[in-house]
């Protein structure tokens, strides 16, 4: 279904790229697209709430955390040996891309400024940002692994080298730092970028290298520096890596110990030009970290030609490649998209990471489109495997996110292991959600000349600007536990009629919502799939808003063989699973079939062991193979006897938090043979 809603115009509302409340997005007023993200400062969480809890507990727990990780795992340490000028080479720790996890464990500290530092943690600021200073070479070029294990191979390495990768989250971080108040990472990044400028090809016959990294990240990361510095060389080299990438005669060089050419041009999406492409393929998350690249470069350079090849991508990914919990990645060994309807539940790699990305493309096609279909999208990924990927006590992380953790799974499986891990040999997933969730408030609500979009519900304040003058909002939810929001105008100086548009989420399907206006029944038109509210506000004013949420059962495409037969739980944006901890009598998870001739409904209860994290559970009814063992394959016959039983379902994300994580989202039909 195409979740489309009319791009409409727009005028600048006072947010620079350097304005310190910007966000992670924040476009040009020259540059197209149909919406303008908020700033981090005018959005506030409220706690009490789940997505503001879960913010929190990033401040409190998941960052210092990884600040803690960092020193244990020796990333701090490789870049100290540099700093240090050893004549000795000192072996490297982790993996040879380790000073990306530092910049994102510093950016995911400039959000979290808007919050207030701790004393430790702004302290692990400035001493990581002198660091990384006194790491930099002269000539602005800074990677712990190359300069202390091969400096030999100094951009010879484009394929496994990660250089240009590592030098966009030190762009990410310095940019944060900067739109929050000021970076010691600043003058390192302007250093940097003189150096990819002297060294990087920004247009034919220039006589500098022609290249792209095997793993994009740099594209966005060049993009937002643009739009903070104004500098237009970072978009230039931003766009000229989206338009080398795939073309034939660039080479993708891989040389020394890093080095590794088993996985075909597909992997990296270097097999065709960016244009040319129609379909998702190769590595997930480098797949989607450069589709959110590519349109940054087409909203900065008005290419519309550039979006439109985007969202082919998309139209393929999300039309035949995505699992039913927003992820993606179908395989292990190449942690790759897969292909056409190849989505395995027990062999799911579904990495964090991915998850993220996807979430960061959607927002550049929603502000650059105004589509909701890349809003529900994003809801989809974020309450399901970015939430679930996380533990309740902020400290553990899934790196991969199976749909069906089998029986008897093998824990010292570290691709996906029974419950989740502290980190990791390649940790780049905790820090990603540690930057995204402190972050996470400049991806709810947009604005346009015509007033302000609300993409996802929340519990909190908005306090900004709209036509005619300045508002502040107190926002009211129950989300994603319920479908009933309210939103009050606390302040509002502007005389002039404005907007307020609340998405109608795929989830509701037919449902339309309800609207009170201080009490009283309310029209709403449809503008798209958003409700707009169109009025002069007053101080006052109580916006109530109530959505049916049923349960659904969701039955998978024909062609997505591994879950034929097979039905899911959904109430509204939450998938749910069933645990091994509601069953009983030695049953397992294998054993369970969904009858869905009896509707889910909400449970009464939900399991007293995930009180205080899980509001709702689902009740359903199945039924539980049993008898005497039968061959692994029988010519006749049944597999045993099969008793009627109540299930409990849980959230998705709220799995494996308890002794035992054993859980499958799909689950045998029980009509079906």
């Amino acid at each position: 279904m195409d979740r489309g809603g009319d791009a409409v115009g727009y005028e600048n509302a006072g947010l620079s790229g350097s304005a310190p409340s910007a966000g992670p997005v924040c476009p040009t007023s020259s540059a197209t697209g149909a919406l303008r993200p908020l700033g981090l400062s005018e959005v506030a969480l409220a706690p009490g709430f789940l997505l503001g809890d879960w913010q929190r507990r990033n401040s409190a727990q998941t960052i210092p955390h990884c600040i803690q990780q960092l020193r244990r795992s020796g990333a701090l340490s490789n870049l100290e040996h540099v700093a240090d000028a050893s004549t000795d080479q000192v072996p490297h720790h982790g993996m040879h891309f380790s000073d990306s996890d530092v910049y994102k464990v510093l950016e995911a500290c400039a959000w979290d400024r808007a919050r207030g530092l701790p004393v430790e943690v702004n302290a692990f600021v400035e001493s990581a940002g002198s660091l990384i200073a006194r790491a930099q070479r002269d000539n602005g070029y800074v990677n712990s692994w190359f300069q202390g294990q091969h400096p030999e191979l100094i951009w010879k390495d484009l394929r496994w080298g990660h250089e240009l990768y590592c030098a966009g989250h030190l762009l990410q971080a310095a940019v944060a730092g900067s739109r929050m108040g000021g970076s010691p990472l600043s003058p390192v990044a302007e250093r940097l970028l003189e150096h990819l400028f002297q060294t990087f090809s920004l247009a034919e016959d220039d006589g500098r290298l022609v290249g792209v990294c095997g793993h994009p990240e740099i594209e966005t990361a060049l993009v937002e520096y643009y739009r903070l510095a104004g500098e237009p060389r970072a978009l230039r080299l931003a766009a000229r890596q989206v338009e080398l990438r795939g073309q034939p005669g660039v080479a993708l060089p891989a040389a020394g110990a890093p080095g590794d050419s088993r996985f075909p041009l597909s992997y990296f999406q270097h097999h065709l030009p960016v244009r040319k492409r129609t379909a998702a393929t190769g590595h997930a998350v480098r797949e989607l970290y450069l589709q959110a690249g590519v349109v940054d470069v087409a909203v900065e350079t008005n290419d519309d030609e550039l979006l439109r090849a985007s969202e082919a991508i998309w139209d393929d990914l999300y039309g035949t490649k995505t699992y039913v919990t927003g992820a993606h990645g179908s395989r292990h060994r190449d942690e790759s998209i897969g292909d056409a309807y190849e989505l395995p539940s027990d062999r799911a790699y579904a990495e964090t990471c991915a998850a993220i990305a996807s979430f960061q493309w959607n927002w550049r096609l929603l502000l650059a489109t105004g589509r909701a279909r890349y809003a529900d999208a994003m809801e989809r990924v974020f309450w399901n495997t970015i939430a679930g990927s996380i533990s309740r006590r902020g400290t553990e992380f899934f790196y991969s996110n199976t749909l069906h953790l089998r029986t008897g799974h093998d824990d010292g499986d570290a691709d996906s292991p029974r419950h989740r891990l502290s980190w990791y040999e390649c940790p780049c997933c905790p820090p990603n959600l540690a930057r995204l969730m402190a972050s996470i408030q400049a991806y709810l609500v947009t604005r346009d000349a015509s007033g302000l979009r609300v993409h996802m519900p929340f519990s909190g304040t908005v306090a900004t600007t709209i036509p005619g003058g300045t508002v502040e909002l107190r926002f009211r939810s129950d989300h994603p536990w319920g479908g009933a929001s309210e939103v009050e105008v606390v302040q509002c100086t502007s005389a002039d009629e404005w907007r307020l548009y609340l998405r109608i989420p795929e989830w509701s399907g037919q449902h339309r919502p309800k609207l009170l206006i201080n009490g009283l029944p309310l029209e709403g038109s449809s503008k798209g799939a958003y409700l707009e509210v169109r009025r002069h506000w007053s101080p006052g004013d109580k916006l109530q808003v109530s959505s049916d949420m049923p349960v659904r059962v969701l039955r998978p495409h024909w062609r997505a063989d591994a879950v034929r037969a097979s039905l899911a739980v959904q109430r509204g944006p939450l998938v749910y699973c069933l645990e091994a901890e509601e069953l009983a009598g030695g049953a397992t998870i294998e054993d369970v079939c969904l009858d869905a001739s009896k509707p889910p409904t909400v449970a009464p209860e939900v399991p007293a062991d995930l009180d205080g994290y899980v509001a709702v559970a689902v009740r359903a009814w199945g039924s539980v193979t049993g008898g005497s063992p039968a061959p692994l394959y029988a010519h006749d016959g049944s597999p045993g006897e099969h008793t009627a039983a109540p299930l409990t379902l849980v959230p998705y994300f709220a799995r494996s938090n308890r002794p035992s994580p054993e859980m499958r989202v799909w689950l045998p039909d029980s009509s079906q043979p």
